[in-house]
């Protein structure tokens, strides 16, 4: 595995913890496979997992691994390439989680709202906004 500083372990915390909701540990490693919950713990909590792990969670998350390496061309690239894809809830939710101040109430609260403001707008329920 990359050492720290070759990869976004808050981002893969962050989309780790926002995946698995409020499911357990226990369930979350069986679903992915041949992972155990104490090691999605410290995965969740910023630990570098093992190659096989990062890949297993990777895959579970439905996201290439290099989402979680800095590599600014690669990044480009990807981004280009997958814009229309982006779930632009699920990215704010996973950086509210990777926040380590706000209490997990207010992220659920500020991410529930989010969906339902950003769900409004794609369907053109939200009328323009005025000055």
């Amino acid at each position: 595995m990359p050492a720290h500083s070759q990869i976004h372990l808050d981002r893969l915390s962050a989309q780790l913890r926002t995946k698995r909701g409020k499911r357990g540990l226990r369930e979350v490693a069986e679903e992915i496979g041949d992972i155990s919950a104490s090691t999605l713990s410290r995965i969740e909590q910023g630990n570098v997992p093992d190659v096989a792990t990062f890949m297993r969670i990777c895959n579970w998350l439905g996201v290439d691994s290099s989402e979680f390496v800095p590599d600014a061309a690669t990044q480009k690239n990807k981004n280009a390439s997958r814009e229309k894809e982006v779930n632009v809830p699920h990215v704010i939710e996973a950086h509210l989680r990777a926040d380590r101040v706000l209490p997990p109430a207010t992220i659920d609260a500020l991410s529930e709202m989010i969906r339902v403001a950003y769900k409004a707008a794609s369907e053109g329920k939200l009328g323009a906004v005025k000055k």
